[in-house]
């Protein structure tokens, strides 16, 4: 397991191990499967990001369900969210009443979250709820909870484990976080410094 990355230049420390990931991914599917005893969720990830817990995820779920996947984008190839949502693919599952759960990967300032949820519920779903592994709280801007955590972070600049630094590093297996780097005598920081993007 690496313990330091390099990407385009910025330096990244480990911050969630795999181990750490997985043992969590297990806690979070035996809750679901406990709330979605006798029902047959479907399972929307949020392409591309989530692929990865999303698969994780899946694989500790034992009740039925179905799967369908939603591609967004706010990130485009920065560190920093242009703050605007767009739809790059719909979803093929018919929602209506039927039991939906949105799985992310993070929520930053929850812009993602929130274009989803209104996408669904116009939709009018028996229920519509949403699994993130990331939920960077301070930041996080969401009228409606988050129903289940993996983890909550502080609004740092993370990849690995899908989460992707212009769209590289996503097959890292641990998550890493961002160094910042020095601050010169000005008083100014350099390029390393902590972002937070909305999500």
């Amino acid at each position: 397991m690496l313990n330091e990355v390099v990407v385009n230049g910025d330096r990244f420390t480990l911050f969630l191990s795999e181990f750490t990931i997985q043992q969590r991914v297990k806690e979070l599917a035996a809750q679901i499967n406990r709330d979605y005893e006798g029902k047959i969720p479907i399972f929307i990830g949020i392409l591309n990001g989530s692929f990865i817990f999303f698969s994780d995820l899946i694989r500790e779920i034992t009740v039925d369900c179905e799967v369908d996947f939603l591609k967004l984008s706010s990130y485009g190839d920065a560190k920093i969210s242009s703050g605007q949502v767009k739809l790059l693919k719909d979803l093929n599952c018919q929602v209506t009443g039927r039991d939906i759960l949105v799985v992310e990967d993070v929520v930053d300032s929850g812009l993602s979250i929130d274009f989803m949820k209104k996408l669904v519920m116009k939709e009018n779903p028996a229920s519509f709820r949403v699994v993130t592994l990331l939920l960077k709280k301070s930041v996080a801007k969401v009228s409606f909870p988050i129903d289940y955590v993996g983890f909550e972070i502080p609004p740092e600049f993370v990849i690995g484990y899908g989460l992707d630094y212009a769209q590289k590093v996503r097959n890292l297996r641990s998550i890493y976080r961002l160094v910042p780097q020095a601050t010169t005598v000005e008083g100014s920081t350099q390029r390393g410094e902590a972002h937070a993007g909305p999500r």
